[in-house]
């Protein structure tokens, strides 16, 4: 997989208009989700975590030619799951419990924030150097 717009700086990414209103609207889902959160509204809340972590996926599998932009979709997707993590547990007043004998409830949400940071250190240090090395290489 090349990333095209890595190839061509003057190229131009669009979004089909669905798939803008799809992510504006993904924007409306997080937002309501964590409005919840704030407000302790566990039942709309939680039921947000569904449409906003599957409209992420969706945007994910969409931008998956573009190397770039899947990483950066991927790492919001666990964001995402980091945050709902986060959020079930102080609803479910876990959040200070100690899971697996070292981390608390809140704390089990750096794993999907970990996995995310992973797969952006990867792209900037490893996948897209090699796309500007190829570039260059190409273009001589």
């Amino acid at each position: 997989m090349t990333d095209s717009l890595q190839e061509n700086p003057q190229a131009v990414y669009s979004i089909p208009a669905k798939y803008r209103r799809m992510e504006n609207l993904h924007i409306v889902f997080w937002i309501i989700k964590d409005i919840s959160w704030c407000m302790g509204w566990e039942l709309l809340g939680v039921g947000m975590i569904v449409p906003t972590l599957f409209v992420a996926l969706f945007i994910s599998w969409r931008t998956r030619h573009i190397i770039s932009e899947l990483s950066h979709n991927l790492a919001v997707a666990f964001w995402i799951c980091a945050n709902s993590t986060w959020m079930i547990m102080e609803f479910l007043k876990r959040d200070e419990e100690i899971f697996f004998g070292l981390l608390t409830g809140k704390q089990l949400s750096l794993i999907p924030f970990a996995l995310g940071s992973l797969i952006l250190i990867y792209y900037y240090l490893i996948q897209r150097p090699q796309e500007i090395s190829k570039k260059r290489t190409t273009t001589l």
